[in-house]
């Protein structure tokens, strides 16, 4: 009854008596005494959005005998808790789940929410979307996600939500572009908790668990602030007060079960410890753990206990001062101690909890699903553009972009992209993604029609054009229209790929022109595929350039004139022993006897260059971990392949066992050789699982030495078996403890000579041999792992195993620097190809398109990362500079006539994320010990260059922009 009393007197409160101004972030953070030993109690729960349970499953608390989570009545009860003290505080980090429980708030509880939220004590921490995974990413899908989250809270609270702090705590290993992307976003610093464990025990030793991060090699000042936690991110042991746990409650009675003395006595023990590791007299220990709180009464009730009698025993001498705080204000107190910090500048990659569980399987886990999303984000960039260009604004339009937004959102979390969820779980985040998809190609194609004079076009799309199945064309191609959409800033031409029916063809562009085209046989490997249509068994192949919207119109006819189709080589026992296949820019030679790929000359450069697949046999890899066994066991002996040779498409088909099968591709004028590789179902031999790779091997002296993309930006050096900052254990797994997560492409080199991979999704990579590059592409696995799960990865579908189909690119050049900046070019074209639209023309008809913004202006490495609605009357644009340090300088252009285009009033420069103006920017700054003297006074970073601010009145030269090497720079552009 005393509870419900008090919290009515605190809803009274809210609703009647007058507010006063906010006092939150810093300003609102518990005093600290500087002769003691300050411990900052931080009551969290960490939501994972989707994991065992699905998304519902775990925010209605649905099938709790799987796992006890149910977000929706955490909220409710910490709100209820928060209530009763206003020394008690909680963070909430994972927006998709708070933004859920808002939507079904009464106006009353909402106020209350924004009290405790202005008054510091409700604090979002991290504020994304999900709590990102750090390996599998895109950077352009985590800026996204940060910004959908960030602007609910904004909208929602103002500044007083404003995270200052990341919160990566179960993260899977750290990268550096997200200590940048924080960084960028005006973050003051973050928060992990998984380390390898070699590389913890040498911190815990030299006291250098917080440092300062580095985190970028071509921009100047990106440092992060960077801590991590003692003891992992759940409770102290021992003090786990939560539904969920057996501790020991905190007994104050005056009964013999009374046992303050021991408590306080065994949690001062663990402080001590904690500190002794620490450089400052400031230590942080979470309270709470995976979905804790769903009884916050009985967390609060004892830390409240614990508080008051730690506190009691300063009387006698105690130097521990212990209070309720948040990730931010221990940051400000660390802050403020004026101390130097040891430095940071790779990443933490591989994460290893044991010498034998290195975290590298998880880099190419569900490799379909990883792909999913990559196509996800696609759409996203193409949907949320279109949207833009063409003005939508009904709320239906809106409601069907902002949740593929929300959905991809959702696919970035740790355990989602990752592919380290329950099958179950895998399933409902493809439904989701699907729906997603489908629900936001109602926007492209009303956008569509009214861009182009096509009012009735249908404007699909179709989502199987990995297997070669396209339902628009599964029964002809006659009398279609193909719309491609560019998201990118420039021209750009690409082949195009359609299945279609085996007949004669004619392509012509808007405005008539016949365009040549090919007709290429679709594997047969790809049309044995189970549930495949089959009325479909060629692909019509053709080459398109589009600016933004580009119409391409295809007609059969009767005739040989159309599409052409290729010369069919098979291989036979002549005396030849090779077969050479060639375009203008690149000449592959197949071994005959082995149907192996052996030398490559491209760009004036030729390379004996072998590809070979193989398998790791193994009893114990699981979802998140590769563990080798054995060695490397090669799946073929003698392959049998076909070439099919045409003036635009030269391929060789290739069967490599029973269930590999590829095909290598030149397309004439691309400087690039494409391996559409196809695997599964993977055969499981009893017990025993298999991680299968494919490994490229040339002559290159590269030394150990490689290097992988960080989240698609900028490389990172790796150099075989070694680390920056300590030894790893790699006497159990030295194969295993050698990859790394590869986004966008893996790279060696010598003095002459540059090997590189692009990937059309996140893999394991590594070099473990001079000259070798070896690619993880799937993965079928029985171990029922111990981190959680509860069942091993053995993907099925249709009762048997998952198959997955990919591709990768290779590129061997002789200029490092040359060759790293062209690739980037391709990086671009091949994560954010043209989308295929198609629709039914008329016998003559010609599609127009509308006036469009221009970007083709723009110079070449500038990247449209962002364009799309902000608000009613706002538009996100980010520019970036995508090449780095090594590869070109700084770059100055005017952006006035796409200020002028989109109809602007005013323009102003936020941070990354879109929901700060830049000019208001202003981080704390640490200081590294490599640097010199500590600080002796408090140190702040603010932008080093004037935020562009202008309205339509201004001359132009008001709209100049200056992009360094790797920079982005983001706009919110106000339209009429």
């Amino acid at each position: 009854m005393a509870d419900l009393y008090a919290i009515l007197l605190a809803v009274l409160s809210v609703l009647l008596l007058p507010h006063s101004q906010a006092i939150c972030g810093y300003e609102s953070c518990p005093e600290t005494k500087e002769d003691k030993i300050n411990i900052n109690l931080v009551p969290h729960s960490h939501n994972d959005v989707g994991w065992l349970k699905t998304v519902d499953q775990s925010y209605y608390g649905y099938k709790n005998a799987i796992h006890h989570a149910a977000v929706q009545y955490i909220l409710d009860n910490v709100v209820t808790e928060l209530i009763k003290d206003p020394k008690r505080r909680f963070i909430q980090v994972e927006t998709a789940f708070f933004a859920k429980w808002w939507k079904v708030q009464s106006e009353t509880m909402r106020q209350v929410v924004r009290k405790l939220v202005n008054e510091g004590r409700f604090e979002f921490t991290g504020g994304a979307w999900s709590m990102n995974d750090e390996a599998s990413v895109n950077y352009q899908e985590v800026i996204d996600q940060f910004t959908v989250g960030l602007k609910f809270l904004n909208e929602t609270f103002g500044a007083c939500a404003r995270p200052r702090v990341g919160w990566q705590i179960d993260t899977f290993g750290h990268s550096r572009e997200q200590a940048a992307i924080f960084a960028h976003m005006g973050f003051d610093g973050q928060f992990f908790s998984r380390m390898d464990h070699n590389d913890k025990d040498t911190r815990l030793e030299n006291l250098s668990m917080e440092m300062v991060w580095e985190a970028s090699e071509s921009l100047s000042g990106v440092e992060l602030f960077s801590g991590l936690l003692y003891n992992f991110y759940s409770d102290t042991p021992g003090f786990c007060f939560d539904v969920l746990c057996d501790d020991e409650p905190i007994i104050d009675g005056k009964g013999p079960s009374n046992n303050v003395e021991s408590r306080v006595d065994e949690f001062l023990d663990y402080a001590e410890e904690v500190s002794s590791h620490f450089i400052t007299n400031h230590i942080m220990i979470p309270m709470g753990g995976d979905f804790q709180y769903e009884d916050a009464r009985m967390n609060y009730k004892n830390m409240d206990k614990l508080i008051r009698y730690i506190n009691e025993r300063q009387t006698n001498g105690s130097i521990y001062n212990i209070f309720y705080s948040t990730p931010s204000c221990y940051l400000n107190s660390l802050h403020k101690s004026l101390k130097s910090w040891p430095s940071k500048t790779q990443d933490f990659f591989p994460y290893a909890h044991g010498k034998g569980s290195f975290w590298t399987g998880y880099f190419t886990s569900r490799p379909t699903q990883k792909r999913f999303v990559r196509e996800g984000n696609q759409f996203l960039q193409v949907v949320k553009q279109l949207s833009l260009l063409a003005h939508l604004s009904s709320e239906k339009q809106t409601e069907d972009l902002d949740y593929l937004r929300h959905i991809m959102g959702v696919m970035q979390h740790h355990d989602a992209i990752t592919g380290t969820e329950r099958q179950a779980v895998s399933d409902d985040y493809d439904r989701l993604t699907y729906d997603a998809i489908v629900g936001a190609a109602n926007n492209a194609r009303d956008a569509l029609r009214i861009l182009t004079n096509q009012p009735d076009g249908e404007f699909e799309s179709c989502l199987r054009l990995n297997i070669s199945e396209c339902a628009f064309t599964k029964d002809g191609a006659d009398n279609v229209m193909v719309t491609l959409y560019n998201p990118l800033a420039h021209v750009s031409t690409q082949y195009i790929r359609i299945p279609v029916l085996n007949e004669n063809y004619e392509v012509t562009d808007e405005k008539g022109n016949q365009i040549a085209s090919e007709i290429l046989p679709v594997p047969w490997e790809v049309l044995a595929l189970e549930h495949r249509p089959n009325n479909t068994q060629h692909e019509l192949v053709f080459k398109a350039t589009a600016n933004k919207v580009a119409n391409y119109f295809i007609k059969k006819i009767e005739n040989s004139e159309g599409a052409q189709s290729p010369v069919i080589q098979k291989r036979s026992r002549d005396s030849e022993s090779e077969v050479v296949v060639e375009n203008s820019l690149v000449k592959l030679v197949i071994d005959k006897q082995s149907g192996l790929l052996k030398s490559i000359e491209m760009n004036g450069v030729s390379e004996e260059i072998v590809q070979n697949f193989g398998i790791y046999k193994t009893n114990y890899s699981c979802a998140y971990t590769f563990r080798q066994e054995d060695e490397l066991m090669l799946l073929h002996n003698s392959i049998e392949f076909n070439v099919y040779e045409g003036s635009l498409v030269k391929e060789v088909h290739q069967h490599v066992n029973e269930w590999i099968s590829q095909v290598i591709r030149l397309y004439e004028g691309v400087n690039r050789v494409e391996f559409e590789w196809m695997v599964g179902p993977i055969p499981l031999d009893g017990d025993v699982g298999g991680e299968i790779i494919t490994n490229f091997q040339s002559g290159i002296s590269s030394k150990g030495i490689f290097y992988t993309d960080s989240n698609g930006r900028e490389l990172i050096k790796r150099e075989k078996d070694k680390r920056e900052d300590f030894v790893s254990d790699l006497s159990a797994q030295p194969i295993a403890g050698n990859f790394y997560p590869v986004t966008s492409r893996i790279a060696l080199q010598d003095n002459s000579h540059r090997l590189v991979l692009l990937t059309d999704r996140s893999q394991a990579g590594t070099s473990l041999a001079d000259g070798q590059l070896e690619m993880i592409l799937h993965r079928r696995l029985l171990f029922n792992d111990g981190g959680g799960v509860g069942e091993p990865l053995n993907e099925e579908q249709f009762g048997k195993g998952l198959i997955a189909r990919g591709k990768l690119y290779l590129v061997l050049n002789s200029d490092e620097n040359e060759g790293s900046k062209s690739e980037r070019v391709m990086e671009k074209e091949l994560s954010l190809p043209f989308w295929k639209f198609f629709s039914s023309s008329g016998k003559d008809a010609r599609a127009s398109v509308q006036s469009i913004p221009d970007f083709n202006d723009l110079p070449e490495s500038v990247h449209l990362l962002t364009l799309e609605s902000f608000t009613e009357n706002e538009v996100l644009l980010r520019l970036e500079n995508y090449l780095d340090a090594t590869e070109a300088g700084s770059i100055t252009f005017n952006i006035r006539h796409i200020f002028d285009s989109l109809n602007g009033v005013e323009i102003r420069e936020t941070t990354l994320d879109g929901n700060l103006p830049l000019s208001e920017m202003k981080r704390f700054k640490f200081q590294a010990r490599k640097s010199g003297n500590p600080p002796s006074a408090l140190e702040y970073t603010t932008v080093q260059f004037k935020p562009l601010e202008a309205n339509k009145l201004d001359e132009a030269s008001e709209f100049t922009v200056l992009l360094n090497p790797m920079q982005i720079r983001t706009f919110i552009i106000k339209t009429i």
